[in-house]
């Protein structure tokens, strides 16, 4: 199968492999997710004959499937067209969902005529192929021809019928153009049938597609269908600066998700007081500068002040409450006196492991380096204890007795003496000096 239904002119298929027939990647847009698919339906279930179609760009037709064909979501079929012919789309829903997309676009069941001819066949298919390839050429020899005749008019898309024998141009102009002159052109140049359907252009920008300056693909070209009106209100209401560059699409018409917080910021502003401009005070009249809908905050000012002073909402229907009785509040707002010494703050909770800081390991750490630190430097003495080992006093040792003695006296702990007999003079000279290390009265005796 193949991906050139897509609006993008084709795409390399992605994701399960399946050469571009399960509508991946760019090829699913507008798609619908049958959440009924994995269900089973009754023994005496009969399925509904009535199969959603999907084209290119957004087009989506229903057609009968009266052959009773087995259909699933992906699948290439040829389709009966209102001009004669056939083309081949891709099939995009079945089952009882098609029942409600029908409910959704108030579409009545008596009123689907068209059918389904057969599943699209491997001529069908290299037909469907090279008459879309055919597409972009032929839309810039369209415009060449436009422009020699001084039409104002911009050919947007070209969308060939399945069977190669018609083309469908869309194109977008500011008013009423006389086109008959080039569809005779036309018609001698590409030897088929001429259709010109004219669109606006948030349409142009579905068929396009692009990306808008949110960083991410245009509403209009993945999800959104229906186009409803936006209105400069739908900014005003949510503080935006009324910039048409800012506020204005790839189409050149206002962004279509101005709509989608605009019953959220609508809900918030039913308790936010209407004409509140200015506000009079003993000190003077305060003027509006800001509203905060949702911390329900409002900004004022004096005049020749650069100090804004924030209000709650209660406070400002209070101090507009008092106006309209002709009463002028001393101050704006009312300062909170607070007790210097606040009551404990209880917790609610208690901390069973006993880390308080984030940084206990860093200072414990700090405190060993520092401590290795000083016993590196600590200077070295006939008193002093090696790094890492207490500092103890050093005792006196006693001398060594010959080793067939058995009578020989222990050392003042009652430990034997070292024996006498070694291997080596290096190895007996290194023993005694370390056992007499920390007794520098005491003479050594003879080798």
């Amino acid at each position: 199968m193949g991906c050139g239904s897509c609006s993008t002119g084709g795409c390399a298929p992605a994701g399960c492999k399946s050469n571009g027939s399960c509508l991946t990647n760019g090829c699913s847009k507008l798609d619908v997710y049958d959440w009924l698919s994995h269900m089973d339906m009754p023994s005496n279930y009969k399925p509904f004959n009535i199969i959603e179609i999907k084209f290119k760009g957004s087009r989506k037709e229903f057609y009968l499937n009266t052959e009773n064909l087995y259909l699933e979501a992906g699948e290439l079929v040829a389709v009966e067209t209102t001009t004669g012919g056939y083309d081949i789309g891709h099939v995009s829903l079945t089952g009882e969902l098609v029942r409600m997309q029908l409910k959704k676009r108030h579409v009545r069941t008596e009123d689907v005529v068209k059918k389904i001819y057969r599943k699209a066949t491997p001529g069908d298919v290299d037909k469907w192929k090279i008459s879309k390839d055919l597409e972009f050429e032929t839309m810039h020899k369209s415009r060449v021809l436009a422009k020699e005749l001084g039409l104002a008019m911009k050919l947007s898309d070209v969308d060939y019928q399945g069977d190669r024998t018609k083309a469908t141009f869309y194109y977008t102009a500011e008013g009423r153009v006389d086109f008959r002159e080039l569809i005779k052109k036309m018609a001698e140049t590409f030897r088929i049938r001429i259709e010109m359907r004219q669109i606006g252009m948030r349409q142009e920008a579905s068929r396009l597609g692009g990306i808008g300056s949110c960083g991410r693909e245009l509403c209009c070209s993945t999800w959104l269908t229906d186009f409803k009106t936006v209105s400069t209100s739908a900014a005003r209401y949510q503080n935006l600066s009324l910039n048409t560059l800012k506020l204005a699409g790839q189409c050149g018409k206002l962004k279509c998700c101005l709509n989608y917080e605009l019953d959220t910021y609508m809900d918030a502003l039913k308790d936010i007081p209407d004409n509140v401009e200015r506000l009079e005070t003993l000190t003077g009249t305060v003027r509006h500068q800001k509203t905060d809908i949702f911390k329900k905050l409002m900004w004022f000012s004096y005049p020749n002040d650069e100090n804004w002073i924030a209000l709650d909402i209660a406070r400002v229907k209070e101090v507009q409450k008092l106006n309209r009785e002709g009463i002028k509040p001393e101050y704006l707002k009312i300062e909170v006196e607070t007790n210097k010494t606040a009551p404990a703050k209880v917790l609610d909770y208690e901390n069973v492991v006993g880390q308080d800081s984030l940084t206990r390991l860093d200072n414990k750490n700090n405190r060993n380096k520092k401590n290795n630190r000083n016993k590196k430097n600590k200077p070295k003495g006939p008193n002093s204890s090696a790094p890492g080992e207490s500092a103890q006093r050093p005792q006196q040792v006693a001398a060594p007795r010959p080793a067939n003695n058995p009578q020989a006296p222990k050392g003042p702990e009652g430990s034997a003496p070292p024996s006498a007999e070694r291997t080596g003079g290096q190895n007996r000279n290194n023993n005694r000096r370390k056992n007499y290390r920390g007794n520098n009265n005491r003479e050594r005796p003879s080798e």
